[in-house]
């Protein structure tokens, strides 16, 4: 456009520029020859005049015509001896007359008008014909610009593509995976450095994981025999009160040592699942309704009121025992935070994108700073630090979450009104886009 809008200008400028100066001089011609020689001089003129481009036209000072082929005095032409551009504006004697043309006008010292005008349309045709073919030409390039420059981006788009899929299984977890190289561009510069990367990160943390596992492998069997030996001092021990309570406080303590070191020895356990070889269609109904089955009379035992809302969803594509795994985990929370005379609500339904699981509960509450925190491995929240655990419950549901790409939301208690704690797992995949 700028290109076709810099022509246009160019050759209009260039145009009145030639036709003004040849105004000019036959201008200063017609002033060198006698008033009483004008008609002739002329007359002569026209009939020199081969493709009949240039007008002339002598007028009196009323504005009558003398002589010429110009009809009749434009009434717009300042007569100031400078070329003016004058559209429909011109009549000639015996054909069509010019749509523009470039005139100048003089009044002689005897007072007649002298006009000359000189035929545009065929330099405006000539310019547009111009334009026209540059804009055609301009769009034809343009079009073939972009065809050119997608057909040559199909490949490096396929490969963006692919680079995409492989980060978003990285993101999930998957370390193994490495970013395709096909070429020696800047991709795959980038390629080279991201999995350099990724051989230090997956090895590094094959190196921690290696070690904790050990350490919590070599660790459990000592305390094991601590345990046993302390369980045997205790049963056999026939000393003072005070000892015999302090046994029973090392075999306490011991007990929670031998639970975090199990917890997570399976939490490593199932983030070393690197397959799914192990995943089937899951019932969700029946899943909860075995819950039930097991949950329900230790919460009752516990004085809690319990109920459960199952409404008909679809299967799930997942490993049963580690759902099991996960939701008995929540079950269980709910029930050692939930005080006596509290409730505890197990809620599956359908959503638009598939299955969820609410569980509520009555109990202390967990304060939305806290939400994310109590995730993450060994931590506790201010308020449940009295009541025994591990802190490593829902970093192993959090693990299984993971797995099958499902979401676990923590969130307050869906009654505006009521203390407590939602836990909401939304069972359908949540992959990065």
């Amino acid at each position: 456009m700028l290109l076709a809008g810099l022509l246009g200008w160019t050759v209009t400028d260039r145009m009145q520029a030639d036709s003004d100066r040849l105004l000019h001089w036959q201008m200063y011609y017609f002033e060198s020859i006698p008033n009483q020689d004008m008609p002739l001089a002329i007359l002569r003129r026209l009939e020199g005049e081969r493709m009949h481009v240039s007008y002339f036209g002598l007028f009196s000072a009323d504005g009558a015509r003398i002589a010429g082929d110009i009809q009749s005095l434009p009434r717009a032409l300042k007569l100031d001896e400078s070329g003016h551009t004058l559209r429909d504006q011109l009549t000639v004697r015996g054909e069509h007359s010019p749509k523009v043309v470039r005139a100048a006008g003089v009044r002689r010292p005897d007072g007649t008008i002298l006009v000359i005008a000189r035929d545009w349309t065929s330099l405006l045709h000539v310019r547009a014909v111009a334009i026209k073919a540059l804009v055609t030409g301009g769009v034809l390039f343009l079009v073939l610009s972009i065809a050119t420059g997608v057909l040559l981006s199909v490949r490096q788009m396929r490969r963006v593509r692919d680079i995409r899929r492989v980060t978003q299984r990285i993101a999930e977890g998957d370390l193994n995976q490495r970013l395709p190289i096909g070429g020696r561009d800047e991709l795959d510069m980038l390629s080279h450095l991201v999995n350099h990367m990724l051989d230090d990160i997956e090895r590094l943390m094959t190196e921690v994981k290696d070690a904790c596992d050990g350490i919590a492998h070599d660790l459990r069997t000592p305390l094991s025999h601590i345990r046993m030996l302390l369980g045997n001092l205790a049963l056999h021990s026939k000393g003072k009160q005070e000892t015999r309570h302090l046994i029973e406080e090392a075999c306490y303590e011991t007990d929670r040592l031998l639970d975090r070191f199990r917890a997570m020895l399976r939490i490593s356990e199932i983030e070393s699942l690197k397959r799914r070889s192990g995943f089937a269609s899951v019932d969700l109904g029946s899943l909860v309704a075995e819950l039930d089955d097991l949950y329900g009379p230790l919460a009752e035992d516990r004085g809690i009121r319990w109920t459960v809302n199952v409404l008909p969803t679809d299967t799930v594509h997942g490993d049963r025992a580690l759902l099991f795994e996960a939701f008995g985990n929540l079950l269980d929370n709910a029930i050692k935070f939930t005080p006596q005379g509290g409730q505890v609500h197990i809620a599956l339904s359908q959503a638009s994108q598939g299955p969820k699981l609410v569980i509520s509960d009555t109990g202390p509450g967990i304060p939305e700073w806290e939400r994310e925190a109590v995730l993450t491995r060994f931590y506790r929240a201010d308020k449940s630090r009295h009541i025994p655990g591990s802190g490593l419950g829902l970093s192993i549901v959090t693990a299984v979450m993971h797995i099958h790409d499902f979401m676990l939301r923590v969130g307050p208690h869906e009654a505006p009104a009521s203390t407590g704690t939602s836990m909401t797992v939304e069972c359908w995949p949540h992959a990065l886009d």
